[in-house]
C-alpha cells in the first residue's frame, strides 16, 4: 500500500510540472492591450490635461479620493514611513498616466513613480509639467509606451501598479490584468478605478455626461468596455490577485466633487494584493512528502537507500 501511495504522489508531481499557475504564466507580449481608436481620441485632448476647469476636471477632483485611497492602503503594508514622505522607497507604476495628474501627487508623497502612456503627446505634456518642480523631476520617470512593452524588463519590479480610469479603455482586459500582475512584486498592490457596466452607467456616464452635459468629450467612453466589480474581481483572482477592497465613488457634476459610497453601480475603486509565489497545491505536496518521509522512516520493508532518497 505504501508503494502504491508513493507512485501516485510522484505521478501527481509529474502532472504538476506541466501545469502553470495563472500568476506564473510565461511572458507573452504578442497581444496588445492598446486600442488605436482610443489613442486617437486622447491624442486630440493631450494639451488639455492640466486645465482644471476643462475636459479633465473630474479627474483633477478625483485625486481627493484616489490619492488617499492609494496612500492609506500602501501604508498598511509597511512598518515605518517618513513624515512628509510616507511612500518613500516605494516603486509605483502609473499605467495610462495621461498628463501625470495622478503621477505627480504620488511622487510628492515620496514614491519613485514611473508613468507610462501609449500616446506620445500625453507624455510630452506630463514631462513638461513636472519639469517645473525639481523634486518631482527626480522622482518621476515618464515613458511613451504600452504596458506590454515593458513587462519583461520590469517583471516583479513594482510595489504598486495603478490603473486609474484606464481599464475601460483597453482592448483586452484579461491580458491587461495579467501584465499588471507580472510587473508587481509578490505582495504588491494593484489599484484600479473604473466604471461599472450597468444601465445607470450608460444613462449617466455616456448619455448625460457626454451627450447632454458635456462633462467629458463625446466618444470618451464605450459602454461595452465597462466592467462590473464582480467580473473584475473574477479576473483579478484568476491571475493570483486577492481583492481587498471594492468601494463606490459618486461624482456630483454641480459641485465638481467626488465622494465615497457603498453603491458601486457607477464608478468604483478596487485594491488587490498579489499573492506570494507559493501556491496552495505546493502546501499539499509538502505535507504529502513529509508524511511519506515519516512512513519510510518507520517501515522496515523500505530499503535504506530509498529512505535516504526521500
Amino acid at each position: 500500500m505504501w508503494f502504491k501511495s508513493f507512485r501516485m504522489t510522484f505521478a501527481c508531481l509529474n502532472t504538476m510540472k506541466s501545469y502553470r499557475y495563472p500568476w506564473t504564466r510565461p511572458y507573452s507580449t504578442s497581444r496588445t492591450t492598446v486600442d488605436s481608436r482610443e489613442v486617437k481620441t486622447f491624442l486630440g485632448l493631450a494639451h488639455r490635461w492640466w486645465d482644471e476647469q476643462g475636459a479633465y476636471a473630474p479627474l483633477h477632483s478625483m485625486n481627493d479620493l484616489r490619492v488617499p485611497f492609494i496612500r492609506d492602503n500602501l501604508l498598511k503594508t509597511i512598518a515605518n514611513h517618513q513624515p512628509g514622505k510616507p511612500l518613500f522607497g516605494m516603486k509605483i507604476l502609473d499605467v495610462g498616466c495621461g498628463g501625470g495628474l495622478l503621477t505627480e501627487p504620488l511622487g510628492r508623497l515620496g514614491a519613485s513613480v514611473t508613468g507610462i502612456d501609449p500616446v506620445d503627446e500625453n507624455i510630452k505634456t506630463a514631462q513638461h509639467h513636472k519639469s517645473f518642480d525639481p523634486v518631482l523631476d527626480k522622482r518621476i520617470e515618464y515613458r511613451a509606451c504600452s504596458l506590454e512593452e515593458i513587462v519583461e524588463e520590469t517583471a516583479e519590479t513594482f510595489d504598486a501598479v495603478v490603473a486609474s480610469e484606464v481599464v475601460e479603455h483597453v482592448l483586452d482586459l484579461e491580458t491587461f490584468i495579467q501584465y499588471c500582475c507580472q510587473v508587481l512584486k509578490p505582495g504588491g498592490s494593484l489599484f484600479i478605478t473604473t466604471i461599472n457596466k450597468t444601465q445607470l452607467s450608460y444613462a449617466l456616464g455616456i448619455v448625460f455626461s457626454e451627450q447632454i452635459a458635456g462633462i467629458v468629450p463625446k466618444g470618451t467612453h464605450t459602454w461595452e468596455k465597462f466592467v462590473s466589480p464582480e467580473k473584475l474581481e473574477s479576473i483579478l483572482e484568476s491571475n493570483g490577485l486577492s481583492v481587498q477592497t471594492v468601494v463606490g465613488m459618486i461624482y456630483n457634476p454641480f459641485s465638481g466633487h467626488w465622494h465615497w459610497s457603498e453603491n458601486t453601480s457607477l464608478n468604483y475603486a478596487a485594491h488587490a494584493l498579489k499573492q506570494e509565489h507559493l501556491a496552495p497545491a505546493e502546501f499539499v505536496l509538502k505535507e504529502e512528502t513529509e508524511e511519506l518521509q515519516a512512513k519510510a522512516s518507520s517501515s522496515p520493508a523500505v530499503p535504506e537507500e530509498l529512505k535516504k532518497g526521500l
